[in-house]
């Protein structure tokens, strides 16, 4: 079972995700947010921007799994860590179009990531059915948000 305080937070990780998408379908929305808060916080940008560090802090959690593991698997785990947040620096950029796609790209490879450690028993037993469930809603707003760009 997925601790409440994982699950509750984790969820609350999608509102960045799901405003972005929502001030693309709606630009009355779009609109009173720039006039507010501004650009930085609409559209793809917003989607970019939050994206962007939420690979690279899934790059320090995967790292703090690394840090469980067994000596002899330290560099395979620490190097893999580091992957999320390499991809992100490397290939988020270039315009929405590109930004986006290598952000969908890059959480499903972080799926992949999650659920290496996670067969090495470096993370909870709850941590895949959690990644799984935020997986699908990140990947399911950046996907809706680049068909829409």
């Amino acid at each position: 079972m997925i601790p409440r305080p994982a699950l509750v937070l984790g969820l609350a990780g999608l509102l960045p995700f799901l405003w972005g998408l929502l001030t693309q379908l709606s630009p009355s929305l779009a609109q009173i947010t720039l006039d507010i808060i501004g650009p930085r916080f609409i559209g793809p940008f917003v989607l970019i921007a939050y994206g962007t560090v939420i690979l690279c802090f899934m790059s320090g959690v995967l790292w703090g799994f690394a840090a469980r593991g067994a000596a002899e698997k330290l560099w395979v785990g620490y190097g893999l860590s580091v992957l999320p947040a390499l991809w992100a620096f490397f290939f988020v950029g270039g315009g929405a179009t590109q930004a986006l796609s290598a952000l969908i790209t890059g959480f499903v490879l972080l799926l992949l990531l999650d659920l290496q450690f996670s067969r090495w028993g470096l993370a909870p037993k709850w941590w895949m059915p959690l990644r799984l469930i935020l997986t699908f809603g990140v990947v399911a707003a950046l996907s809706l948000a680049l068909w829409l760009d």
